[in-house]
């Protein structure tokens, strides 16, 4: 008979080593290219049945920075982006311009950025899904409130996460990693201590990742 303290100890390293992550990108049922960011109303839930979405051959243009207006999707204040392929002829991914739901979404190779955060305060969950190819940043979290990401993921990126550095107006910014697998990048997140920036993790895999946390960054 295990005892109290046993019991809680197998409960906490079963949940370090599970994870409910896929590592392999879906096959799109179809395509879909935008001449406008689509945009979802508040509440408003879309459900892309796997279709492959992005903006034109050429929209990508590597790491010149860009705007809402060069995304595939803008969320407003609720709303809710799944079963998602964004494809590579696109520059800025998904803009949730208040807290989102990004379900089962995959960026099969991330541009600028592939989602861009601007919520003052609330929370943004991200479940399951994934990126690759990112240059510098996968998530760019420039408004406020809390980021939970739940079994994603990651390979051959910068930065999972980023906080803005450089914002005019800073939020205290929350992250919750749970159940990522993250291959072949530098950095898992990148926050500004300073900023009122925290983050916890649990039952991540990492493979070739350089660094868990980089902290106290004046750039964005």
């Amino acid at each position: 008979m295990f005892g109290t303290c046993t019991i809680l100890l197998l409960f906490f390293l079963i949940d370090t080593i599970s994870t409910a992550a896929v590592t392999t990108f879906p096959r799109a049922t179809g395509n879909v290219t935008y001449t406008n960011a689509r945009v979802l109303a508040q509440n408003e839930i879309f459900d892309g049945a796997m279709r492959r979405f992005d903006r034109g051959r050429g929209a990508c243009k590597q790491q010149v920075e860009g705007g809402k207006a060069d995304a595939v999707f803008i969320l407003e204040n609720g709303a809710t982006l799944r079963n998602v392929i964004i494809g590579p002829d696109q520059a800025e991914g998904v803009h949730c311009q208040g807290s989102c739901n990004i379900i089962n979404v995959w960026w099969e190779d991330v541009c600028e950025d592939a989602l861009t955060i601007r919520q003052i305060s609330g929370t943004t969950r991200i479940t399951g899904g994934g990126a690759k190819g990112a240059q510098d940043k996968v998530i760019q979290h420039n408004g406020g409130g809390t980021i939970i990401v739940t079994d994603f993921y990651v390979q051959d990126f910068g930065k999972l996460w980023r906080s803005c550095g450089n914002c005019g107006t800073q939020y205290p910014r929350h992250l919750q990693l749970n159940g990522v697998i993250a291959k072949n990048g530098k950095v898992l997140a990148g926050g500004n201590g300073n900023y009122n920036v925290d983050n916890q993790s649990k039952a991540i895999q990492l493979t070739g990742v350089a660094s868990m946390l980089l902290g106290n960054q004046s750039s964005s």
